[in-house]
């Protein structure tokens, strides 16, 4: 799976249209999306199978966007588990720019942190280095 980019969008009728548009013409298949506005402006989540192209074109749309790389981790599914997480990164210095729940069993729920620095944040969360394997449960 592609890095997640987080693109900022005028939250007006047919901004995403126009990105999705610009990706398909180019052949990027979108691999996932959500998205979420406050205000005047949209943010968001793309997954692609084209990492470099989706940066092409998003830079050629002379759009705002970061990339990030992902983080899964599996927590217990009590109140006060993401705090805990978002409160360890913050004091490491790293930065979400997103987050999504991919689902819940057995009392976990297993989350895909958007991160600026995965090293560090697998550090802050006292997590093995990237093995491609998903972390376990923290």
């Amino acid at each position: 799976m592609g890095r997640p980019f987080v693109i900022q969008l005028e939250n007006r009728v047919g901004e995403l249209a126009h990105v999705t548009h610009a990706l398909a013409v180019r052949g990027v298949n979108i691999e996932h999306v959500s998205g979420a506005s406050v205000g005047d402006k949209l943010c968001a989540r793309i997954i692609t199978d084209d990492d470099a192209l989706t940066r092409t074109v998003l830079v050629e749309l002379g759009l705002p966007f970061v990339v990030g790389d992902t983080l899964h981790v599996d927590v217990a599914d009590e109140p006060g588990s993401l705090a805990s997480i978002t409160e360890r990164l913050a004091a490491a210095g790293v930065n979400i720019t997103g987050v999504l729940t991919m689902g819940r069993h057995a009392g976990l729920m297993r989350l895909a942190l958007t991160v600026d620095d995965e090293a560090r944040a697998r550090e802050a969360l006292g997590l093995p280095a990237a093995s491609g394997v998903p972390a376990g449960p923290r």
